[in-house]
């Protein structure tokens, strides 16, 4: 059973343990495994380290691209993870498994991956040239880096008050407003190194790590139309990120009994209704060689 808020976050709190979210979610999780794979440049017998796995979308990627002596080493900070991981690889003898921060990577040998790999795990520290300073290390001469990372900062700037991709003028405007606070108060501290950096950040830090051939590829949407809001209830048990209340829960925190009715009989209405929604955000896919 996952303990930790990294497994917590990535197989119930994402998307509110529902199949149909989870569904929703899946184009974009795997518009994001291609985009680091494609870049890594895969050969049949590279061994790959796959850092900040999770529930393992990259590695577990990887395998179908890599031959029989291609090899996955999921690395990530949670235990919990890992041991998920390991029991969805059901003894595929091409993984291994190493509990280790992206700011170390301890346990990994000095020029022994061919390729290194991370998605959205560099957000949460608060230490990323060290990071990149360790996948250099770990990558063997020619050793290839594929990252991708949203940044949030774009988000922040364009969209300082976006909840649930909705644009002002709701009679439940006040309310949505104490909830936004519930996310601005104690959470802002956990949250400073998903929005202290940018995609000339990312440049940057590899550049300065001693990798050449950096490349960046940036793509950045403003109040693009988006889905509709799906089944209010559920978006409630959802969690934007692990380090922060569910929607139910600052709703909780926020709002007294009968505002929390009203913001129910309105959200309802809306997912019943199909209204539109709005997406603003920015992501980065970097990838660099190894000297």
């Amino acid at each position: 059973m996952a303990t930790d808020q990294w497994a917590q976050w990535l197989l119930t709190r994402r998307d509110g343990d529902s199949a149909d979210l989870r569904a929703r979610y899946a184009p974009d999780l795997a518009w994001f495994r291609d985009g680091v794979l494609d870049r890594a440049g895969l050969g049949p017998d590279d061994v790959l380290l796959d850092v900040g796995c999770g529930t393992g979308l990259i590695g577990f990627g990887a395998l179908d691209r890599l031959g029989p002596d291609g090899r996955v080493i999921f690395s990530d900070v949670s235990q919990d993870l890992l041991d998920h991981c390991r029991r969805t690889a059901d003894g595929d003898e091409r993984c291994s498994f190493v509990q280790a921060a992206a700011e170390d990577l301890a346990g990994i040998a000095d020029a022994s991956v061919d390729v290194v790999t991370t998605r959205s795990a560099l957000m949460y520290s608060d230490r990323k040239f060290a990071a990149f300073a360790a996948f250099f290390r770990v990558l063997k001469p020619g050793g290839r880096l594929s990252i991708f990372e949203p940044i949030n900062r774009f988000t922040h700037e364009y969209c300082p008050d976006d909840l649930f991709g909705l644009r002002g003028g709701s009679p439940v405007d006040d309310l949505l407003a104490r909830v936004r606070d519930v996310y601005r108060g104690p959470t802002e501290a956990a949250e400073r190194p998903m929005v202290d950096f940018d995609e000339r950040n990312l440049l940057a830090w590899a550049v300065d790590a001693g990798f050449e051939a950096v490349e960046l590829d940036y793509r950045a949407q403003v109040d693009v139309p988006a889905e509709p809001l799906d089944d209010w209830e559920v978006l409630k048990r959802v969690a934007p990120n692990p380090l922060v209340p569910t929607y139910g829960e600052a709703i909780a925190a926020a709002l007294t009994e009968e505002e929390r009715g009203r913001l129910d009989a309105y959200m309802t209405a809306l997912v019943a209704a199909g209204t539109p929604t709005r997406r603003t955000m920015a992501v980065a896919f970097l990838r660099a060689l190894r000297p």
